[in-house]
């Protein structure tokens, strides 16, 4: 198994895995958590399966692309973006509610 294929691999698991967490929890930190790590898998994904072919004739090993690169990095900027905006969202709904949990609506 190559080395990129690994990652994709294991960036695979990571997405399986927050995908679970966040079907399985009612928290909305630990559903943030979820979206952060399915984000991580997304990422590792792309890294690792981006790679560029080699000119033609040439002997020389596939190096790495830049654009799928700078998409990741966008993409963590973006993710850092969406995680404070979550988390401030959490906090209001829990000053406003007073819980942090989904749930039913039942007039209190």
């Amino acid at each position: 198994m190559s080395q990129p294929v690994f990652w994709a691999l294991v960036g695979m698991a990571l997405v399986t895995l927050g995908l679970y967490a966040l079907i399985v929890h009612a928290h909305l930190l630990r559903k943030v958590l979820a979206l952060n790590i399915i984000s991580s898998g997304v990422f590792l994904v792309f890294i690792g399966l981006a790679r560029r072919a080699p000119e033609a004739g040439a002997a020389l090993p596939m190096e790495p692309d830049p654009v799928p690169q700078a998409m990741v990095l966008t993409g963590i900027v973006v993710a850092v973006a969406a995680t404070g905006l979550a988390l401030a969202l959490i906090v209001r709904l829990r000053a406003v509610t007073g819980r942090t949990t989904l749930g039913d609506d039942t007039d209190d």
